[in-house]
């Protein structure tokens, strides 16, 4: 159902408050934090605090973007939208399906794969190194002599990448809808 009028000045300092939190966290996470952890724990560490940091990371731009598409459709007609405001309306909504993939399948899957491939690397005396350095040959190694291994790891790279991707169209959505709102910040 759609609210008459003009959203307040409390639901318009809401919405992009709300907006532009999502945003913040998802340049931190994407491009500030995962990059630093790498570099800075061994490899099985950081791969446990992204088995933590995930879920809450994906089910709270799942929330954040959920309430934004809510506040923007309950004062956007659909009948009504202008062009812009369908660009909006789709970018939210993409977000959104994205979102709810990566929360609810995409980085489940992940997790579970990794964990899978790190009791074969600690069985190998892998996984205290930090990032890819020292030890590329040792993997390389394990990944030519056990299939299993090399199953989990072409599953872990298939869903990673697909969570990845998930990830980064979820902040080309914000961005876009975060332009569009900073674009007219007269009316949402």
């Amino acid at each position: 159902m759609s609210t008459e009028g003009e959203p307040s000045a409390l639901i318009r300092v809401i919405q992009l408050f709300i907006l532009s939190t999502t945003w913040g966290m998802q340049i931190w996470v994407t491009f500030i934090a995962g990059f630093v952890l790498f570099r800075s724990v061994s490899r099985h560490t950081f791969g446990l605090v992204q088995s933590k940091l995930f879920p809450f990371y994906f089910y709270t731009l799942l929330g954040c973007t959920f309430l934004n598409l809510a506040i923007f459709a309950s004062y956007h007609p659909w009948e009504l939208l202008n062009t812009m405001e369908t660009v909006q309306i789709i970018f939210f909504f993409t977000g959104l399906l994205l979102a709810a993939a990566n929360a609810f399948w995409f980085s489940q899957v992940t997790t579970k794969t990794m964990f899978k491939m790190q009791e074969i690397e600690r069985e190998h005396g892998l996984g205290n190194e930090m990032g890819f350095s020292g030890q590329r040959e040792a993997y390389q190694l394990l990944k030519e002599k056990d299939a299993k291994y090399r199953s989990l790891r072409l599953k872990f790279f298939k869903f990673h990448g697909l969570s990845s991707l998930c990830n980064v169209a979820c902040v080309i959505c914000t961005g876009v809808n975060l332009a569009c709102i900073a674009l007219h910040l007269d009316s949402l």
